[in-house]
């Protein structure tokens, strides 16, 4: 028999359902993942689309093209703005699940890496088989800008003098 888990955004509205384990469960501490989640990290649950069954809430998608290239389209719910799912071009037939949007038990996978570390908070302390300081498939191409590589766009009257 097949384990199957729900769930959805905060106020319900967005639903869906993914059947089996993960293809993987990590801990990313890169700068879009802290944005995305507006914490020190994002908990990334991807499965395969066809284990992932999706609902039929309101969603919105967030397009971004991350500093190696890749499309990263986030998809939040329309009425509350939970990030629920996304797709990213380093796992192109992969459906990426927000960690805490599982209903009850919520964390039940066993999470398999920590990526980004460079970036992580100095008080958090994470236990998982495999740590990189970025990413395996980390490649920039292009700069990100000042607001996602930690430095200020903001201007003091004193620096237009």
């Amino acid at each position: 028999m097949s384990h199957i888990h729900e769930g959805g955004c905060l106020c319900g509205a967005v639903r869906y359902q993914v059947t089996g384990t993960p293809e993987v469960a990590s801990i990313c501490h890169c700068r879009y993942c802290q944005l995305r989640s507006g914490s020190t990290f994002g908990v990334s649950v991807y499965f395969s689309q066809d284990q992932v069954q999706l609902g039929n809430g309101a969603v919105k998608t967030h397009h971004l093209t991350t500093a190696s290239g890749r499309a990263f389209d986030t998809r939040f719910c329309t009425n509350c703005g939970t990030t629920v799912w996304w797709t990213i071009g380093t796992r192109p037939d992969s459906i990426g699940i927000s960690g805490g949007t599982f209903d009850p038990p919520t964390f039940w996978y066993a999470i398999d890496r920590e990526v980004f570390t460079r970036s992580s908070a100095s008080f958090v302390c994470i236990e998982s088989p495999e740590h990189f300081d970025t990413h395996p498939a980390f490649n920039p191409i292009h700069r990100d800008p000042a607001r996602l590589m930690g430095e200020s766009e903001l201007k003091t009257v004193a620096d237009t003098d």
